[in-house]
């Protein structure tokens, strides 16, 4: 039985606006990248950074 392939990523960490949020995220996701998660900005109160992730070898 051989092994499943191993897939390799690529990373983006960028800023989210609070009003915009879903429009941002949809034009991302379009090219393919996958939101891993949202933690607030370094400078705190309503400042988010999303993290995305997509293959690699597209």
């Amino acid at each position: 039985m051989s092994e499943p392939a191993r897939v390799t990523w690529e990373y983006a960490t960028i800023p989210l606006l609070i009003h915009n949020t879903k429009a941002i995220l949809d034009s991302w996701g379009v090219d393919g990248w996958e939101l891993v998660t949202v933690l607030q900005g370094p400078g705190g109160g309503d400042q988010l950074v999303a993290y995305l992730k997509r293959p690699l070898n597209r």
